[in-house]
């Protein structure tokens, strides 16, 4: 089975998110990327076999959504194309 779990950034939460409909009752947050990963790793299994009634293999497909709002200008930023 694949599922897509979307991690999306809450600049009020400051941290990760999840956005799923392929896992229901998946709802789970952190405050890093990776620690998020982790927890849907280790949730996803129990999920969809407390829900759906499935408990086979799951490859787990996730896409990042973080978008920046207001980003200043700055004409000549040392090192940023170094």
């Amino acid at each position: 089975m694949i599922c897509r779990v979307k991690l999306v950034w809450d600049k009020e939460f400051d941290g990760w998110f999840t956005e799923t409909e392929d896992i229901p009752g998946l709802i789970l947050g952190a405050n890093s990327f990776d620690r998020l990963i982790e927890k849907v790793c280790e949730a996803a299994p129990e999920m969809l076999e407390l829900n759906l009634g499935y408990n086979g293999p799951v490859n787990i497909l996730f896409e990042a959504e973080r978008v920046e709002v207001d980003v200043p200008y700055e004409r000549e930023r040392e090192g940023v194309f170094a």
